[in-house]
């Protein structure tokens, strides 16, 4: 009997739109002990109150098992209630989520058709283009600035007829850029949201880790077109993966029903215990006041060894808060190129075409001072001019 070559097994268009290699292949690079990462988003370890959550996960399941059962999709409910009054908004508007990847992958589901527009900043953060390709949506990448969202050119092409379903920003921090948008900017964005129908979604996991600086308010002050997506990966830790969303009450009832047919409800453990650290008495505040200064210091670090190390030939503008600094080289080097040099000289970075919705950041590196003490921050941009050199 002859030997037939199997048919391959044909993937569906959702999973052939996403391509992560490339962040694949750097996450097993920056691995290695041998390099000093400035590639990952990740929070301080040091900073995780990992003796807060044994005792806390300890008190729990003694006292009641039922913290190991299932429980209501919407969320554990001391836990929405917190959360609503630090929002100053309805707990029924308040849905817990397996972290703020899948809230942002629940109100797409909600709100985005195939073939639907979702508007954003370019360069984006690397998950929400996994999200809106999965959607099967269409990408209307705007250009952005050290404020932020260009909202100036994005009114010009409602003008001229582009209609969105949403629009997607980082108000706080971004992710890669470390931009803020400015007030100006937000108010401009609340009022096109109301004026052309379309919802914003404010993608808000730094916004508690800045070091100068007033808080700006959220965009939902501003509209009732507005979905808030938080975590608290950045401020408790990311392991139990714990997020949360705030939105008009058709939308958070529509992310419900979905999230029931995708994992039914975060965990309940998790849940608990997320809520049992945070409403300890200081904890937030002191947690917060741990944070600011760890990562002002370490940017201060950072920021400063690239001025030492290339003057003017690296372009950035330092941040006020959050984990990364975004910078472009003054002359044409292909960062996708220069990696493996890096990689080879012991540092890593994120090249910034990973970060492409439409423009060229050839140029361009995201590096993260989260993770890394000021004296390897100082040793990993050496690193980087040598590998330059």
């Amino acid at each position: 009997m002859p030997v037939q070559t199997p048919t391959p097994i044909r993937l569906a268009g959702a999973a052939r739109r996403i391509d992560s290699s490339a962040i694949r292949d750097l996450l097993e690079i920056v691995d290695r002990a041998d390099v000093i990462s400035l590639a990952g988003g990740l929070p301080a370890a040091e900073t995780f109150p990992a003796a807060a959550l044994v005792e806390a996960i300890t008190d729990i399941v003694t006292a009641d098992p039922t913290a190991l059962q299932y429980s209501a999709t919407e969320g554990f409910e001391p836990l929405r209630q917190w959360l609503a009054n630090r929002l100053s908004a309805e707990p029924g508007n308040v849905l817990i989520t397996h972290g703020s990847q899948q809230a942002l992958d629940l109100v797409v589901r909600a709100l985005v058709e195939p073939g639907a527009t979702v508007v954003l900043a370019d360069p984006a953060y690397v998950g929400a283009l996994q999200v809106f390709r999965l959607a099967g949506a269409r990408l209307a990448p705007v250009p952005s600035d050290v404020n932020g969202l260009r909202v100036d050119v994005l009114a010009d092409r409602l003008c001229a007829g582009e209609r969105p379903a949403l629009v997607y920003v980082v108000a706080n921090f971004d992710n890669p850029t470390g931009a803020t948008l400015s007030l100006e900017r937000r108010i401009v964005l609340a009022e096109l949201a109301d004026r052309y129908g379309f919802v914003i979604v404010e993608d808000d996991p730094y916004g508690e880790l800045r070091w100068e600086g007033d808080a700006l308010p959220p965009i939902r002050r501003f509209t009732d077109r507005a979905v808030t997506l938080g975590t608290f990966s950045k401020i408790v830790c990311p392991g139990l993966r714990v997020g949360y969303s705030l939105a008009p009450p058709e939308v958070a009832r529509a992310m419900v029903v979905l999230k029931q047919a995708l994992d039914l409800h975060t965990s309940t453990l998790s849940q608990r215990a997320i809520h049992q650290v945070v409403t300890a008495p200081g904890f937030m505040e002191a947690q917060v006041d741990r944070l600011r200064p760890l990562y002002r210091d370490r940017c201060g670090a950072l920021v400063g060894a690239l001025r030492a190390e290339f003057g003017n030939r690296f372009e950035f503008d330092p941040p006020s808060g959050g984990m990364f600094v975004w910078g472009r080289l003054d002359r044409f080097v292909d960062t996708q190129d220069l990696l493996p040099r890096a990689v080879g000289q012991g540092m890593a970075f994120v090249p910034g075409q990973a970060f492409a919705v439409d423009g060229d950041y050839r140029q361009s590196m995201r590096l993260s001072f989260a993770t890394t003490p000021p004296d390897q921050l100082l040793e990993g941009v050496r690193r980087l001019a040598r590998a330059l050199r």
